[in-house]
């Protein structure tokens, strides 16, 4: 996994994957969505980090299965495009179902700065199934809500979910 402590790592790396690349080069530029390097996700990885360890997972996998595979990039990397810090998002606001509403929050986020498709809407909105009712609607939504499962242990454990060689290499 990427990860990042106050102490090391001051600079984002990415996937040495110009195809990649390609598919999500404008949201990697987007403000909004490199903020989320300043919230941190499961242990010491921040939100941006893990949105890159699910959205570079699910690439892979849908590319190898012959499925929208740009979708799932682009998906994977916004699905949590919440823009706060949920350790304290309820004791600032009183919402204490983060789990519950952040999908809808960083789908309206999503929205507001990208044109989304309907598989990369249904999959930022249903990637917290079993937790939220509804499971997504198309395949790639199912690939990015198993590897938000996954990295998200990975990231917790601080173990690697995928060596860093094989992803890391350019610094953003």
């Amino acid at each position: 996994m990427i990860r990042r402590t106050k102490k090391q790592c001051p600079e984002l790396v990415l996937p040495d994957d110009k195809e990649y690349l390609e598919c999500v080069k404008d949201i990697l530029r987007n403000e909004s969505f490199l903020s989320m390097q300043n919230f941190i996700q499961h242990g010491t990885t921040t939100c941006l980090e893990h949105c890159l360890n699910v959205s570079y997972r699910s690439y892979l996998f849908c590319k190898k299965h012959n499925l929208n595979y740009r979708a799932a990039a682009r998906a994977g990397l916004l699905h949590d495009l919440f823009l706060y810090d949920w350790h304290f998002h309820a004791k600032l606001t009183g919402n204490c179902f983060h789990g519950l509403t952040h999908p809808k929050c960083a789908l309206e986020n999503a929205r507001r700065e990208f044109k989304l498709n309907d598989i990369e809407a249904n999959s930022i909105l249903r990637h917290m199934f079993p937790l939220t009712p509804h499971p997504p609607r198309y395949r790639e939504g199912n690939v990015i809500m198993w590897y938000d499962k996954v990295c998200g242990i990975m990231e917790i454990l601080r173990r690697p979910a995928y060596k860093q060689s094989a992803i890391l290499a350019q610094p953003i």
